[in-house]
């Protein structure tokens, strides 16, 4: 307090950040999640109040607000003893001290730093304890997925069966790391990101209360960087604010962003695809000096190949509302002039170029790179006209019946040749002598799967490695039966791979297969399976008297492989030697 009084008077004061300041304090104020509101509030008025909640979404989207504003909605308590309800006109008595995170009977935890079984175990014995003065005890758990598997296996029980005073609100970017047995004893709600309008209208209100004046195009800006987070748009905002004098203009927050001019990204855009790196390396290399960063410049390109992708598919009325009138017109004009398989095959180079530029330890250097392979593959033919003149070209070569035509004389070919002489005979018309046809390749026979083992050797035989070492180490088989698996994903599984599976299976076998989740455990992965039972082999070679006998004169090998006799005879019958089952240190 004596150091309080010793400050100056005319000291700063502390500043509040906008994400903090402008806070919703009342769901009429949370935006862009309508839907959530509308089934939270028809909940409360019927009564259908959920035992937990898990609310998922992008970073900065409201998920924690989101959760404050629950547990202040279920313990409401109005001055004229109103209950528990989203509709709060007034302050009631618990809820400054929950929107401040600081009441008793809401707990707040992060999951990234309490993840063990101990802190959950806590958790579990302080829920059988009353509410010291609220109507509920609400735990909210953030970002649980980072909680262990033993956390999650020790708050079950209290989940399925929680005592009624209890409520649990969980809050997580990683949805798919939560197991399905948490997942389905919660009322999930995804929380959406922001549309860019109702962003720019959100930050336009706030830069108005702040005495800011802001161009609508910065705002735009603003909200295009933000990905659609509330709280990254505030965080930009708030650093704009700083940085200019008074008023937020766009040309100085792309200089506080390190962002390109959007007309010279257009103008970018055009060059390379004419194919003219040098003026591509040329334009890149005059953003980079004022200021633009090189995976900035790629990924506004990549922004500038969508928006003009989006308008040739659906239509100048699809414009992204967000960009000027200029932006606009610049779009149409692209789409009318490049072909949908240009954009694509440029789409997915700036995509895979993006990566190769965010990780290379010279970035100019990589987005160099990129662009002189864009230019370069600007002016080849898409797919469908290459195959196109690749078989003119073939048909040029020949004539009408099949047959090659003779070359034509040159200029420089021999005058004294002669005619073929009239006693010879003429040729054979074609009608007279066919040219046989070939014979049609029979079609293969579609393979016929009876196991599991059978889908992980035809990922084999189809050099699909990646899908064959994914259904080997990352999914457990709980029900197989032909065109229906059921499967149990490890979390290091890809989120497509069912889907991949089930669209592979039926390109290779010719019916539609169905290959669903489960939520049973299943058996263990197949790759495990496999190295087990080689081992109990190994271990079995290793008891028989002969191999100790071997052992016992180099005590140093040891045994590689287990291989069956039929097999190395197959081999010896080829001309290949069997491997050796010994290895010594690398030699046998």
């Amino acid at each position: 307090m004596a150091e309080a009084q010793d400050q100056p008077k005319n000291a700063p004061a502390s500043h509040a950040a906008l994400a903090r300041k402008y806070r919703p304090q009342v769901f009429a104020e949370l935006i862009g999640q309508e839907a959530v509101v509308r089934t939270l509030r028809n909940a409360f008025a019927t009564g259908r109040i959920a035992q937990a909640y898990m609310l998922t979404g992008v970073r900065g989207v409201g998920k924690t607000t989101t959760a404050r504003l629950i547990a202040r909605a279920l313990n409401y308590e109005g001055p004229n003893g109103e209950g528990a309800t989203l509709d709060i006109t007034e302050e009631g008595a618990h809820c400054r001290a929950i929107l401040e995170s600081r009441h008793l009977d809401v707990v707040e935890m992060d999951a990234a730093s309490h993840t063990g079984i101990d802190d959950v175990r806590d958790l579990i014995d302080s829920a059988h304890y009353k509410p010291n003065t609220a109507r509920y005890k609400v735990y909210i758990i953030d970002e649980v997925h980072m909680l262990s598997k033993q956390a999650f296996n020790g708050l079950l029980k209290t989940l399925e069966e929680p005592p009624e005073h209890v409520k649990f609100i969980f809050a997580t970017t990683e949805v798919r790391k939560v197991p399905v047995t948490v997942l389905s004893r919660c009322q999930r709600f995804d929380l959406r990101r922001i549309e860019i309008e109702a962003l720019i209208a959100h930050l336009g209100g706030i830069a108005k209360a702040e005495g800011v004046k802001a161009e609508p195009a910065a705002l735009a800006l603003i909200a295009r960087a933000s990905e659609g987070s509330v709280r990254d748009a505030l965080s930009i905002l708030d650093r704009a604010i700083a940085f200019s004098d008074g008023t937020i203009n766009a040309e100085s927050l792309r200089e506080l962003l390190g962002l390109a001019d959007r007309s010279r990204i257009f103008d970018l855009l055009e060059i390379v695809l004419k194919g003219d790196a040098g003026g591509a390396l040329v334009a890149l290399d005059a953003l980079n000096r004022d200021g633009a960063e090189p995976g900035q410049v790629v990924t506004d390109l990549a922004d500038a190949v969508h928006a003009v992708t989006v308008v040739k598919a659906a239509g100048a009325r699809s414009a992204d509302p967000a960009i000027s009138e200029a932006e606009r017109a610049r779009v149409e004009d692209l789409a009318g002039r490049l072909t949908m398989p240009v954009l694509a095959r440029a789409w997915q180079m700036l995509l895979k170029g993006h990566d190769e530029v965010r990780n290379a330890p010279r970035p100019l250097a990589a987005a160099d790179m990129v662009l002189v392979r864009l230019a370069y593959a600007a002016d080849l033919p898409p797919p469908g006209e290459l195959a196109r003149q690749l078989k003119e070209g073939g048909g040029a070569k020949e004539n009408g019946a099949g047959r090659s035509q003779p070359p034509a004389r040159s200029e420089s070919s021999p005058a004294t040749a002669q005619a073929p002489a009239a006693s010879e005979d003429p040729p054979p018309r074609e009608s007279e002598n066919p040219a046989p046809e070939p014979e049609a390749e029979p079609e293969p026979e579609a393979p016929n799967l009876q196991s599991f083992e059978d889908v992980v050797a035809l990922a084999d035989a189809k050099r699909d490695l990646k899908l064959k070492n994914a259904l080997l180490e990352h999914v457990r088989l709980v029900h197989f039966k032909p065109g229906q698996i059921e499967l149990n994903p490890l979390p290091t599984a890809k989120p497509d791979l069912l889907q991949e599976l089930m669209r592979k299976l039926k390109g290779w076998t010719g019916r539609v297969w169905i290959v669903s989740t489960s939520e049973q455990d299943g058996s263990e992965p197949l790759g495990a399976q496999r190295r087990d039972q080689e081992a109990r082999e190994i271990e079995q070679l290793q008891a028989h008297p002969a191999v100790q006998e071997v052992l016992q004169h180099f005590p140093d090998a040891r045994i590689a492989e287990v291989r069956s006799t039929a097999q190395g005879t197959d081999d010896e019958e080829n001309g290949e030697a069997p491997e050796d089952e010994f290895k010594n240190d690398g030699t046998n």
